[in-house]
C-alpha cells in the first residue's frame, strides 16, 4: 500500500503526518520549536530548528508506524505564510526568520505605499502592504542591515527552505509565493513592475510551480538524516491557509472555509481572480491549479477566548488541571446560559489591532452595553458573539464579491463545540459542516503529494474522495433574525470609534515606560 507523507513547518512547531491512499492517519508528529523576540514587536525563529523538527519528526512515524519509507509515494510541505529566510552565495542562512507575525515593518510598508501607489498594489500583486508580508521584510532588511542584505542570493519561505534541505532544489510554489507581494497573482509569475518598483533583484527569487508539482526529490544526505528513501518525491505544496482548506475539502467554489486558531481566517475559494477594490481581504493563488482564493483575517478570533480564559476564568484553569476536563468546554458551556444576542451587550475582538476589514492597528477590543444585569455568562458569550461577527466582515466582503457562498466548513476551535458551531451557521445563516480529518493543513500537503506521485488525477476530486463530513449545523431562522440585528449594531461601532483608537494609541506611546 503507498502512503503520502505531509510536513507543516508551523509557527509553534513542526508536524509530520503520515497517511495511507484513502487519507487514514496512521501516524502523526509535532515537534516544538521556539520562538524568539530580540525587540518589542519583533519575532524571529531559527531555520535550523525547523530542520531539525523535520526531521526529528519524519523519524518518529516511521518509527512508530513500522512504514518502510519505500512505501511513501511522496511528500508535501505547509508552512506559515510571509516568513522570510534570507540565504548567501554559499546557501548559508544570513541571519534568523523574521516571522509573519513581526511588526517592525510599519515604515517600510508606508514607503512601499508611496513608492508603488495603490491602484498599482491593486493590479501588480492584488494587496496591499501590510507588516505581515514578505516584501517589508526585503526592505527592512535593506534598511536597517545593509550588510546583510548584500549577501543575499536567495530568499525562502519556511516551507521552501525545508525542501532546499530534504532536495537542494531552490523552489516555491503559487499559493505561497502570492502572500509575499512580489507575485502577479493573476498571471502566476513574479511581478516585474514590483520588483523593479522596489529596486529588488528577482534573481534572489526562486522559480515557482504548482502546489501538486513535483519539484525535487529527496538527496541522499536527507534520506541518511530523516529515514526516507532518497529519490522520493517532493511537490511544491502549499501555504498553510492554502493547505488548510485543501484538507477541509475547500476545493471548489462556493465551500467557504471559516479557522479559528490564535487568528481566523475566512478562505472562499473561486474560478476567478476576484480583487476587493478597498483590499480588505487578501487575494492569493490557491493550490488547486486554476483557481484563486478570497481571504479575510481576523487578528484576535481564538486569541480572544485565551486572554478571557486567561484573565477571567482562573477557576475554569484550576478545574481543568485538577479534572482535566478543558476550560474552553466549561467556558462554553457556562455561554450557553444566556441569551443570543447578550441582552444588548457587544464584544469588538480587536485585542491587538485588526486586519479584516480595518487595517487598523491602533483597533482594540471593546465591551459595549455592560448593564448592571450582565453576568460572566453573558461576558463570555458575548466574546464568542464578537468573534464570530468579526469573521462574518470578511463572509460579507467575500459575498459583495460575488464569491458564491453555499457551505461553510469549520476548523479549528471554532469547530470543536458544538454550540460554536451553531453559533456560527446562526450569525453566518449557513449551513456549517465540520470535516471528520483534524490534521489541518499537513493534510492538505499530504493530498497534494498523492496527486503530485500519480494516486491521484486531480485535488480537488482526491478532497472530494477523503474529506468526509462529522457534523453538520443548520442555521436558525429566528436566531439568524436575532443576530442580523446585533450584527449591525456591532459594524456601527467601529467607525464612531475609529478617531478615538488613533487618539488612544498616542497617548499610549507618549506615556509609556519603555
Amino acid at each position: 500500500m503507498p502512503y503520502l507523507l505531509g510536513i507543516d513547518i508551523g509557527t509553534t512547531g513542526v508536524k509530520t503526518l503520515l497517511v495511507d491512499e484513502r487519507g487514514q492517519t496512521v501516524s502523526s508528529c509535532t515537534v516544538p520549536h521556539p520562538m524568539y523576540t530580540p525587540m518589542p514587536g519583533w519575532t524571529e525563529q531559527d531555520p535550523e530548528d525547523w530542520w531539525k523538527g523535520t526531521v526529528a519528526s519524519v523519524r518518529e512515524v516511521l518509527r512508530e508506524s513500522g512504514v518502510d519509507s519505500g512505501a511513501i509515494a511522496g511528500v508535501g510541505l505547509s508552512g506559515q505564510m510571509h516568513s522570510s529566510v534570507f540565504l548567501d552565495e554559499r546557501d548559508r542562512v544570513i541571519r534568523p526568520a523574521i516571522l509573519w507575525n513581526d511588526g517592525r515593518t510599519t515604515p517600510q510598508c508606508r514607503w512601499i505605499t508611496e513608492r508603488a501607489g495603490e491602484e498599482n498594489l491593486r493590479r501588480w500583486v492584488a494587496n496591499p502592504a501590510l507588516e505581515g508580508f514578505t516584501a517589508p521584510k526585503v526592505v527592512w532588511l535593506r534598511d536597517n542591515e545593509p550588510e546583510n542584505y548584500r549577501k543575499v542570493r536567495t530568499l525562502f519561505l519556511a516551507k521552501d527552505y525545508i525542501r532546499f534541505r530534504l532536495t537542494g532544489e531552490k523552489a516555491t510554489e503559487f499559493s505561497d509565493a502570492a502572500g509575499t507581494l512580489f507575485l502577479d497573482v493573476e498571471s502566476r509569475r513574479w511581478s516585474e513592475e514590483m520588483l523593479k518598483a522596489l529596486e529588488v533583484p528577482e534573481e534572489i527569487l526562486p522559480p515557482v510551480y504548482e502546489s501538486v508539482g513535483v519539484c525535487g526529490r529527496v538527496t541522499k544526505e536527507a534520506a541518511e538524516l530523516t529515514g526516507l528513501k532518497p529519490g522520493t518525491p517532493v511537490v511544491g505544496g502549499g501555504a498553510d491557509n492554502a493547505c488548510g482548506a485543501t484538507g477541509a475539502g475547500v476545493v471548489r467554489e462556493g465551500r467557504v472555509l471559516s479557522s479559528v486558531g490564535t487568528s481566523g481566517t475566512v478562505v472562499a475559494p473561486s474560478d476567478a481572480v476576484q480583487v476587493d477594490p478597498e483590499m480588505r481581504v487578501h487575494t492569493f493563488c490557491h493550490s488547486v491549479p486554476g483557481m484563486w482564493y478570497v481571504m479575510g483575517v481576523v487578528l484576535s478570533a481564538g486569541g480572544s477566548l485565551r486572554w478571557f480564559r486567561d484573565v477571567l476564568g482562573q477557576l475554569e484553569k484550576t478545574a481543568e488541571e485538577l479534572t482535566g476536563v478543558d476550560a474552553y468546554d466549561l467556558l462554553t458551556k457556562e455561554a450557553q446560559m444566556a441569551e443570543p444576542g447578550s441582552e444588548g451587550l457587544i464584544f469588538l475582538p480587536y485585542l491587538t489591532g485588526e486586519r479584516t476589514p480595518h487595517r487598523d492597528a491602533d483597533a482594540r477590543g471593546v465591551l459595549f452595553g455592560l448593564s448592571a444585569r450582565h453576568t460572566r455568562a453573558h461576558i463570555v458569550r458575548v466574546v464568542l458573539e464578537g468573534i464570530t461577527f468579526a469573521m462574518r466582515d470578511s463572509l460579507e466582503i467575500i459575498r459583495e464579491l460575488g464569491i458564491r457562498v453555499e457551505e461553510i466548513r469549520a476548523t479549528g476551535g471554532g469547530a470543536k463545540s458544538s454550540f460554536w458551531r451553531q453559533l456560527q451557521a446562526d450569525i453566518y445563516g449557513a449551513p456549517v459542516y465540520t470535516p471528520s480529518n483534524t490534521e489541518g493543513p499537513a493534510f492538505g500537503a499530504a493530498l497534494m503529494a498523492g496527486v503530485g506521485a500519480g494516486l491521484f488525477s486531480d485535488l480537488a476530486d482526491a478532497a472530494d474522495e477523503l474529506v468526509h463530513i462529522a457534523t453538520t449545523a443548520e442555521p436558525d431562522p429566528e436566531r439568524i433574525e436575532v443576530y442580523d440585528e446585533f450584527y449591525r449594531v456591532f459594524r456601527s461601532l467601529y467607525p464612531a470609534l475609529r478617531e478615538r483608537f488613533r487618539d488612544t494609541a498616542e497617548l499610549v506611546r507618549r506615556t509609556t515606560r519603555r
